[in-house]
């Protein structure tokens, strides 16, 4: 990714700029980025999307649990040290990580890390018998990171990137981590863990990769924390006027459209009860729309976003 960039991008990573700069977001989370050790990737893809007209001077990569070795076959075939072996699957370790580029400067001396918990230290985990006890919850991870806030406050942003709950067998490992990685925030918030709940405001946001009405997926943990009682769903809505017959969601929530599924509600943002919420919404415009193509060039996802006030 990083060589890419550097040679200008691909057509998708010009498209991601154009989305961005459209955007015009205070504060970015980007999921599927690959993580290396200076900052390099993310740096470049900063300077492209200031190039383009939208300055971010504070970035922040958070380092994936993707590709690190386990030593283990995990998926059993036999062959040891093959991308599903790893804590999260990755041909290398940092293959599609989660960055931030902020407007607002990073307290990253206060930076909580969650991504190293053992997936049988959650409180009422999910995972099948026979899961290695050196396997860690995380996917990508599960990071609180603060901002600096104008004022001299803070606002704390509970950043993760979930596993999808496919690609698995009868076992479910994949269905039941993903739940789980969701349930990791509800046990923190309520205080079941060995970290101390965030102070608020704070925000959840991220790729949950779980619709809680369609595609696959165990969604109870994500039902609790789209009602949390400490937490606001603004339920973000697009404008392109799909349908979707076959579903039972609202295709004006989807933030996806996947080949063969359709559009699904995998991308989220949900502040805190004491933040107040302006305005929010999915950028997904309609076809006709000059950006349309643009977005579909650059993902299969659409930005979420939500303005907030304190």
């Amino acid at each position: 990714m990083l060589q890419s960039l550097q040679r200008g991008g691909s057509p998708s990573q010009q498209a991601a700029v154009q989305v961005i700069v459209a955007l015009d977001a205070d504060v970015l989370l980007l999921t599927g980025i690959d993580y290396d050790l200076n900052g390099e990737t993310v740096a470049a893809l900063a300077e492209i999307v200031a190039t383009a007209g939208a300055a971010y001077p504070y970035r922040l990569t958070l380092r994936p649990n993707t590709g690190i070795a386990t030593g283990l076959d995990i998926n059993g075939n036999g062959i040891l040290a093959e991308p599903r072996d790893a804590q999260a699957y990755g041909r290398w370790a940092g293959e599609s990580g989660m960055a931030i580029l902020s407007r607002l400067p990073i307290d990253t001396e206060n930076i909580r890390d969650f991504s190293a918990m053992l997936w049988q230290d959650l409180p009422e985990n999910t995972r099948p018998p026979d899961t290695a006890a050196t396997q860690l919850l995380s996917t990508s991870g599960h990071y609180e990171v603060p901002l600096r806030l104008p004022d001299g406050g803070s606002l704390r942003l509970l950043a993760y990137y979930a596993s999808p709950p496919i690609f698995d067998g009868p076992e479910d490992r994949n269905g039941r981590r993903n739940h789980d990685e969701a349930a990791l925030w509800l046990r923190l918030l309520a205080g079941d863990l060995p970290f101390k709940p965030p102070d608020p405001p704070f925000v959840i946001l991220g790729q949950s990769n779980l619709d809680p009405a369609d595609g696959d997926g165990r969604r109870q943990a994500i039902t609790a924390l789209l009602h949390h009682p400490a937490l606001q769903d603004p339920a973000p809505r697009g404008s392109s006027g799909r349908v979707e017959p076959g579903q039972s969601g609202d295709p004006a929530l989807d933030t996806a459209l996947y080949p063969k599924i359709g559009g699904l509600r995998v991308d989220l943002v949900l502040p805190s009860k004491d933040l107040g919420i302006t305005a929010s919404g999915v950028l997904w415009p309609p076809d006709a729309d000059p950006l349309a193509p643009i977005l579909t060039t650059a993902s299969r996802h659409h930005p979420v976003w939500v303005d907030i006030a304190r």
